[in-house]
């Protein structure tokens, strides 16, 4: 059973584009591996992935995901049983929303800024959608 999880998160600190980088370095070893795909944006203060897989592999990343300390206010934005993968192309893709067009976020948003916490997670998974259409998203399988 394929599965699609949608969570937020804030940084800790403000050191993110090292923990992004370390992120994806994380994602590229482990997620082939265990089957997972996904995206993850991401601001200064905040993050938001999408991750893709098997029920168990995603639901034990997602455990890992609440204890590590590189973020806090996790919340879980949306989960749904799928048929099939939106971002099979992506061990983990990439979109660093502050240097996505304003016009891109108030589509979805009320401010054109990020904020995932105060959003719906069908609005993000459409913004996500966006981002993909019009290539916002980087990334290598």
């Amino acid at each position: 059973m394929l599965v699609r999880l949608l969570y937020a998160s804030r940084a800790v600190d403000e050191k993110t584009c090292d923990t992004v980088q370390l992120i994806m370095q994380q994602s590229r070893l482990h997620n082939p591996a265990n089957g997972i795909t996904g995206v993850l944006c991401h601001t200064d203060q905040v993050f938001m992935q999408v991750l893709e897989g098997g029920r168990e592999a995603v639901n034990t990343l997602y455990g890992h995901i609440l204890r590590d300390p590189r973020h806090k206010d996790v919340m879980l934005l949306d989960y749904e049983e799928i048929t099939e993968r939106r971002y099979a192309c992506w061990t983990m893709g990439q979109a660093n929303m502050s240097k996505i067009n304003p016009s891109i976020l108030l589509k979805y948003s009320p401010l054109p800024v990020l904020d995932p916490h105060g959003m719906s997670g069908k609005m993000l998974l459409s913004l996500i959608d966006e981002l993909m259409a019009t290539a916002s998203i980087v990334g290598r399988t």
